[in-house]
């Protein structure tokens, strides 16, 4: 049996230098005269580990990590071909702390499979889902996507199966699917894994959201900055356009549904899903007014279902284990699993699936195993630049959607970027400003004026000037920007600024006047 050897070729393990650990195996491979697969997986997303290399043994697979190129020799001394010991051994992957506490659903594939055998993906259960699809009628798919409880994962936590239904009862010669991959939060990246490690759930998801509201082409949006990302699912397309998965029969049905890839124009606003459309259709992208909806008026001004990445992803585990199972995971009003991007000043950076019902006390401090300087944490921000830092007085709340809109707070993509007490909050909230008045496409007032007025106004804060006329000043920006401004960039640019002034109220203090010694 000739040996396998896993070697994450994503973006993130990249970065830590996968691609050299590749070539240093592969090369030793060839000096040892040893024949063997190597196959460049996705990354199971625990990042602190990577590049984590793993290796298929009689026994099941053997994790090593995080593996530097000058361990590769020693590696191979030690038999880790057959799972032998080594510094970097971390016995089976499922059984890592970080990921066993895990529960996937969505990214149960990622760095398991190979991400471009369709095959493997068969043999991990992919197509499952669109196969009892094609049983269904449309009405019934979308009951069962409805029943599950499946919400917007992109951050604004709509329904799924509601835009579904709606795009189905819209007359249309022509509808559209467009999966919203423009990434652009800061501390996230479960898009882009899903995409690099399992893209073929994201086609197969697409697919079924086409045979269930009668739209017969996709588009996936992805930002300009994950050009691994474009290349993976150009391929996979190709490879489920040629295995009969995309085209004018899906899988020997009556259904027609094929997609593209598009890639971003390299602007935040274009996460705006009618930002997006602009874009899609070569214009400048600009946020709409609403109404018309792009579920009656979309792409094209056709019928279309705007989803994020994740939210797609899911519908294949609903529709392949069903509504009620993926229903039990989670609390209230949300449910199922949420994959918890883990970043900025922590030890255990990563991916984190778990249903949601969690505290972000425990994801912090017990997943994410506090800050990585080991000074104390200061503050969290969920949900992107756009999201609230929450002080450790508020680390009881759990991830759930409700729950953090209670605490003036949002999910959003479910990001989680860490600060340690060196943090300055005036900084941070001046940064938000300052992202909103880069970031604006300029269409509505209050988000491209208040946000260049929010700066300036913070920058007279840290020089002294006038204080608590300024801080009420930019109190007033903040719900001027709030209730008056046509998307979220302008609307949510208010929390991490209202959030910092606050929780943090210190850091908004002229600083005290020094009296010279005599």
């Amino acid at each position: 049996m000739i040996p396998r050897i896993y070697i994450p070729g994503d973006s993130g393990a990249l970065a830590l230098g996968a691609e050299k650990v590749a070539k240093a195996i592969a090369s030793e491979l060839a000096e040892r005269g040893i024949e063997a697969k190597i196959v460049r997986n996705g990354s199971r997303g625990a990042y602190f580990l990577e590049p984590m290399v793993e290796v298929a043994t009689a026994n099941g697979r053997v994790a090593y990590g995080p593996v530097k190129t000058s361990d590769v020799k020693s590696l191979f001394d030690s038999g880790f071909l057959t799972g032998g010991h080594h510094k970097r051994w971390l016995g089976a992957p499922d059984k890592i702390p970080f990921l066993a506490k895990q529960t996937r659903l969505t990214f149960a594939r990622c760095g398991v499979t190979d991400p471009l055998s369709l095959e493997s993906y068969k043999k991990h259960g992919g197509l499952n889902g669109l196969t009892n699809a094609l049983g269904l009628t449309p009405a019934a798919i979308i009951a069962q996507v409805t029943e599950s409880g499946l919400r917007g994962r992109g951050g604004a936590g709509f329904p799924t199966g509601i835009k579904w239904k709606t795009v189905l009862d819209t007359v249309g010669d022509r509808k559209y699917i467009v999966c919203n991959a423009d990434e652009g939060d800061s501390g996230t990246f479960a898009d882009r894994m899903i995409m690099e490690g399992d893209p073929f759930v994201l086609i197969e998801g697409m697919t079924i959201a086409g045979i269930a509201t009668g739209a017969t082409k996709g588009f996936v949006y992805i930002r300009s900055e994950y050009p691994h990302a474009v290349a993976v699912m150009n391929k996979a397309v190709e490879i489920a356009r040629k295995a009969g998965v995309l085209g004018a029969s899906v899988l020997g049905s009556p259904n027609a549904f094929d997609m593209e890839i598009r890639v971003g124009a390299g602007a935040y606003v274009c996460g705006e899903e009618t930002a997006l459309l602009d874009s899609l259709e070569g214009k400048r992208g600009m946020v709409r007014a609403k109404p018309p909806l792009p579920a009656h008026k979309g792409l094209f001004g056709k019928p279309t279902v705007i989803n994020n990445v994740i939210s797609l992803a899911s519908v294949p585990v609903i529709m392949d284990k069903g509504a009620a199972f993926y229903k039990d995971f989670g609390m209230g009003r949300s449910r199922g699993t949420i994959p918890i991007q883990i970043a900025g000043n922590v030890k255990y950076a990563g991916l984190f699936e778990a249903a949601f019902g969690m505290t972000l006390g425990e994801i912090v401090d017990e997943i994410g195993g506090g800050t990585a300087t080991g000074r104390p944490v200061k503050a969290v921000q969920v949900g992107g630049p756009l999201g609230a830092y929450f002080p450790r007085a508020l680390f009881d709340t759990p991830f759930d959607y409700e729950a953090f809109a209670a605490k003036d707070g949002l999910i959003g993509h479910a990001g989680i970027v860490v600060f340690d007490d060196t943090a300055d909050m005036l900084k941070q909230a001046r940064f938000a400003m300052e992202f909103c008045a880069i970031e604006s496409c300029g269409k509505c007032t209050p988000c491209r004026i208040g946000s260049t007025r929010g700066v300036e106004t913070i920058d007279r804060i840290a020089a002294g000037i006038e204080p608590e006329k300024n801080l009420a000043l930019v109190t007033d920006l903040c719900n001027t920007m709030k209730f008056g401004s046509l998307c979220a960039l302008g609307g949510f640019t208010p929390y991490p600024v209202m959030s910092s002034i606050t929780h943090f109220p210190d850091d908004f203090k002229p600083a005290p006047v020094r009296v010279a010694a005599e």
